[in-house]
């Protein structure tokens, strides 16, 4: 049995549904739309939903489509429009803080906390081309958590050690943090409903949930991916125009060129360069970045 539900929270509600199998299994709980124009993961959440027969189903499954509804309806990318802060980096939230993390709370207490599984898809946003990657977490259940990322079948997987988070306050590593085997999921870019990259998240979901019991069904073998030991987040301490010399997916040297930074004139005032070998695995299209603006995620070979 397929439900509409609807979980109120304070100045918000947010729709999401619930299969219930069955037969006895494990609880599978998949998010979409935490940055609310990553429409790709969106998109297949919407199709995964429709498609899956839920006497095929053992265990349950809560599906939540779009997660950041505020950001959804605002087209406003990689913020809650409200306050203006990253929902991504404010789990498991705080009852007592702003708009944010009060969010963040109720997302992860309803949703997240009595899982068995946690998958959270996301896509490049508005201004970001992207390499599809999955991202887990050193913790007591990293081997449960890396089996996701392998079942999911992106040909790039990071892992974030526990002491060095670069995405720190993430769905990911919440749900690690208590106890809980989740992965991030990323497939699509610049913010557009790409067939193919809708398709890789469908394909990646439904091989997870056949391969932890929820689903019925063979999971089919993966190709093993390429494996990073964390990232290099790489901004600009000045804005400027950002000009890229890599493409996502493409791997570099240390020390090779990854872009450059010029003023409004097009004089050059900073060339940006590998800290390590690795892969960019998503940078930003957008040649207008702030001070403190992000450029490129370099996952280290």
């Amino acid at each position: 049995m397929t439900e509409r539900r609807t979980l109120s929270v304070p100045g918000l509600d947010i729709p999401y549904f619930e299969i219930q199998g069955r037969g006895d299994g494990p609880r599978l709980t998949v998010v979409a739309g935490v940055h609310g124009t990553e429409y790709t993961s969106i998109a297949a959440l919407r199709e995964f939903v429709r498609d899956v027969d839920p006497d095929e189903v053992s265990g349950a499954i809560t599906v939540v489509p779009v997660v950041n509804v505020p950001a959804f309806w605002a087209r406003s990318p990689f913020v809650v429009p409200v306050d203006g802060e990253n929902l991504n980096r404010a789990f498991p939230g705080d009852a007592g803080g702003g708009f944010t993390e009060v969010l963040a709370h109720h997302v992860f207490t309803s949703f997240v906390l009595g899982a068995d599984y946690l998958v959270d898809l996301h896509a490049g946003d508005l201004p970001e081309a992207l390499e599809p990657f999955t991202i887990f977490e050193e913790s007591p259940v990293e081997a449960a958590s890396r089996a996701l990322a392998l079942a999911y079948g992106a040909g790039h997987m990071v892992r974030q050690a526990a002491t060095a988070r670069t995405v720190a306050g993430s769905t990911c590593a919440a749900a690690a943090d208590a106890g809980i085997p989740a992965i991030i999921a990323e497939s699509g870019q610049n913010g557009l409903v790409d067939r193919a990259a809708v398709d890789q998240h469908l394909a990646g979901l439904t091989n997870i949930a056949r391969t932890i019991g929820v689903l019925a069904g063979d999971p089919a073998p993966m190709p093993e991916p390429r494996f990073h030991e964390g990232w290099h987040w790489l901004r600009t301490d000045r804005a400027g125009w950002w000009q890229p010399a890599v493409r996502t997916g493409e791997a570099v040297r240390a020390g090779a060129l990854l872009g450059t930074m010029s003023d409004v004139w097009g004089e050059v005032f900073a060339e940006v360069t590998a800290p390590d070998a690795g892969t960019p695995l998503f940078l930003t299209t957008s040649p207008a970045v702030p001070a403190d603006g992000l450029l490129l995620g370099l996952a280290r070979d």
